[in-house]
C-alpha cells in the first residue's frame, strides 16, 4: 500500500520498490514505474498501484477419480504480474488518493482466476485416474498438468500475469477411504511385527537353553575343580604343618643358644659393671677427701690472715690513740657516741628540767 501524506491541499505519494504506480492526470499518464515519489492533487489525479513481487496463492479443492472416489487436492501457485500496465487496464488496481488503499479487491480476482484455471486442469487429470494411481503418482501428474495448463492459458498473459511455479502438496482421499486403504498395509505390518516377535522369542528360548547348558557345564567343572582344590588344600596343610614343626625346632634351638649367650654376656657385663662402679666410687672418695683437705687448708689460711689483719689494725688503733691528747680522745668519744645515738626529731623541755639544770649550774659556779 502506498504511503500518502497531506500538505496544504496537496498530496505526496511514496511507493514501495515492489509496487508499480501509475498516475493519470486529466487522462494523461504523468508517472509510471515502481518506487515512485511525487506530489499531486487529489481532485485531478487517478492513481493505481500494481504489485510486481512474487506472490503465493494456496488453494484447496475437491476432485473425483475415475472410480468415483472423492479426493482433496492441496496446491500452491507462485505468480507475478509481469505487465503492470495490462493488469491495471484489465483489473481494478486504483487506490484512494487520500489513504492509498485499493478501491476494489484485485488480488482476490487474480486468486479466483488462477484457482479456477488450476482446478480445471487438475480435475481433467484425476477424472481419468483411479484412486490407487492418484494416491501413488497423482501428485506429479497433477503438478505437471496444472503447470502446462496454466502456461498455455490465454487469459493469464492477457491479464499481465506470469506463473512462476506450481506445487502440489498432497492428494488425500476421504477419511473412511483412507482408513480402509491403510488397513491392508497395517495388517501386513502387524503380521511382520508378529513374525519378528515369534522369531525373537524362538531365538530367546534357544539362547536360554544354551545358557542353561553352559551353566550346568560350568557347575560340573566347578565341582571338579573344588574337589581338586580340597585335595590340594589337604596337601598344603600337611606340608605347612611339617614345615612349621621344623621351623619351631630350629627356632627353639636358636632361642636356647641365644639365651645361653645372653646369660653369659649378662654375667660378664655385671662383673665388669661392678668393677667399674667400684673404681668410680674409689676415685670419687679420693677426690672428695682431697677437696676437703684443700678446703680446710684454705679456711685455716684465711682465718690466720684475717686474725693477723685484725691484730695489726688493733695495734695501729692503740698506737694512734696512745699518741693523742686526752681532750682529743674525749672529743672523739663524744663524736662516736653522737654517731651511735638514735635520731631525735624534737626535744621538749619542761620547767622542772630547766629549774634543775639552772640549780646545778648555779651550784657549780659556787663550787
Amino acid at each position: 500500500m502506498a504511503d500518502i501524506t497531506r500538505r496544504l491541499g496537496w498530496r505526496h505519494l511514496r511507493g514501495a520498490p515492489t509496487a508499480h504506480v501509475r498516475h493519470h492526470r486529466s487522462g494523461k499518464l504523468v508517472h509510471d514505474g515502481p518506487g515512485l515519489s511525487f506530489w499531486f492533487r487529489s481532485l485531478s489525479a487517478a492513481l493505481s498501484e500494481v504489485p510486481v513481487d512474487d506472490r503465493e496463492l494456496a488453494m484447496t479443492f475437491h476432485a473425483r477419480t475415475a472410480d468415483f472416489q472423492d479426493v482433496t487436492v492441496q496446491a500452491t501457485v507462485t505468480y507475478r504480474i509481469s505487465d503492470p500496465a495490462v493488469a491495471a487496464a484489465r483489473l481494478d488496481f486504483s487506490i484512494d488518493p487520500d489513504t492509498g488503499v485499493w478501491r476494489g479487491a484485485p488480488l482476490e480476482q487474480l486468486g479466483t482466476l488462477l484457482t479456477e484455471a488450476a482446478q480445471q486442469h487438475a480435475l481433467d487429470v484425476l477424472a481419468h485416474t483411479s484412486l490407487a494411481s492418484a494416491l501413488t503418482d497423482g501428485v506429479t501428474a497433477v503438478r505437471e498438468r496444472v503447470a502446462v495448463g496454466l502456461a498455455a492459458e490465454p487469459r493469464l498473459p492477457a491479464t499481465g500475469i506470469e506463473v512462476v511455479a506450481v506445487r502440489v502438496v498432497a492428494l488425500r482421499p476421504e477419511p473412511e477411504v483412507e482408513r480402509a486403504l491403510r488397513t491392508p498395509a497395517r495388517e501386513q505390518i502387524q503380521q511382520e511385527a508378529d513374525r519378528a516377535t515369534y522369531e525373537r522369542r524362538a531365538v530367546a528360548v534357544e539362547r536360554e537353553r544354551t545358557i542353561a547348558e553352559n551353566e550346568l557345564s560350568s557347575k560340573i567343572e566347578l565341582a571338579r575343580r573344588e574337589e581338586q582344590l580340597v585335595e590340594q588344600r589337604g596337601t598344603n596343610t600337611r606340608r605347612e604343618a611339617e614345615e612349621n614343626a621344623a621351623a619351631d625346632k630350629v627356632r627353639a634351638e636358636a632361642e636356647a643358644t641365644r639365651s645361653v649367650r645372653l646369660a653369659e654376656a649378662e654375667a660378664t657385663g655385671s662383673v665388669k659393671l661392678a668393677e667399674a662402679e667400684a673404681q668410680r666410687t674409689e676415685r670419687l672418695a679420693r677426690a672428695e677427701a682431697a677437696r676437703t683437705v684443700q678446703l680446710a687448708q684454705a679456711e685455716a689460711e684465711a682465718a690466720r690472715e684475717v686474725g693477723e689483719a685484725r691484730a695489726q689494725a688493733q695495734a695501729a688503733w692503740l698506737r694512734v690513740h696512745g699518741e693523742v691528747d686526752v681532750e682529743v680522745l674525749h672529743a672523739l668519744t663524744g663524736t662516736r657516741l653522737a654517731e651511735n645515738l638514735p635520731h631525735i626529731d624534737s626535744v621538749t623541755v619542761s620547767p622542772d628540767v630547766v629549774t634543775g639544770l639552772l640549780s646545778r649550774l648555779g651550784g657549780g659556779d659556787r663550787g
